[in-house]
């Protein structure tokens, strides 16, 4: 496995909404139900800011094929040692084993600033990240019932957690 993980950047805007925007339309793996602007690319920068934000680099064909980071899970700093996690594959790169070294290098960086869980949020009707993430060490820790509607058709939001070590 050929990739890198280069510290999220404005110069990677274009690519990392294009892989954002493909799983808006095509699934239910990220909530909004339109496409989201470019500009959108700021609030993650802003959310990130502080937190592990990788873009995952191809370095074979110099091509960006996914995205991660870190955020905090709530602002009071009695949450400082919890985090949540989001990473995106280009569809035609999972199941090459980049989201489980994203997690790796999620989960490094994590422990490197104190971070002592990891927490994901997660669509019930996304069965691929369900497992990846029950696969990895993840237990489910939550569940909030048909709290979202995406394209008329309402879905569960699953929370798992993760103690790093």
């Amino acid at each position: 496995m050929n990739y890198s993980f280069e510290q999220l950047e404005d110069v990677h805007r274009i690519s990392v909404i294009d892989i954002y925007n493909h799983y808006i339309e095509n699934s239910f793996a990220a909530y909004p139900e339109m496409k989201v602007d470019y500009k959108f690319f700021d609030l993650m920068l802003e959310k990130t800011k502080g937190y592990p934000a990788f873009t995952i680099i191809n370095c074979s064909s110099k091509k960006i094929v996914g995205f991660c980071y870190l955020k905090a899970y709530h602002p009071f700093p009695v949450f400082n040692e919890t985090a949540e996690i989001t990473y995106f594959i280009e569809p035609s790169e999972v199941g090459k084993g980049i989201g489980k070294k994203a997690l790796q290098v999620m989960e490094e960086k994590g422990r490197e600033m104190g971070i002592k869980q990891i927490l994901a949020s997660i669509s019930s009707l996304n069965d691929q990240s369900l497992s990846f993430h029950q696969k990895n060490g993840f237990k489910e820790c939550g569940k909030f019932n048909k709290i979202i509607k995406k394209n008329g058709i309402y879905f569960d939001i699953i929370w798992m957690q993760k103690e790093l070590q």
